[in-house]
């Protein structure tokens, strides 16, 4: 479930910011969103119950560590 998810928030960060994203996966149970390196989002203990974070909070601390200069970073998430 965990990686259909990262592919859904994928697509709509590259849909709604424009940036580059690239899924990596992770071991079983996790669910991090890095940009340039930093995590910003992790799901934590709750995602082995399938309790992931939303597309919309994902993409709203996305943009609030990109800042204005939303095109030139990349994010990752796993």
């Amino acid at each position: 479930m965990s990686g259909l998810h990262a592919v859904r928030v994928a697509a709509r960060l590259r849909r709604e910011l424009g940036i580059e994203v690239d899924t990596i996966r992770g071991h079983y149970g996790e669910y991090k969103v890095l940009v340039d390196g930093d995590v910003i989002a992790d799901g934590g203990p709750t995602v082995i119950l399938g309790l992931l974070p939303s597309a919309r909070n994902v993409v709203a601390k996305v943009r609030a560590r990109l800042g204005p200069d939303a095109s030139t970073s990349s994010a990752m998430g796993a």
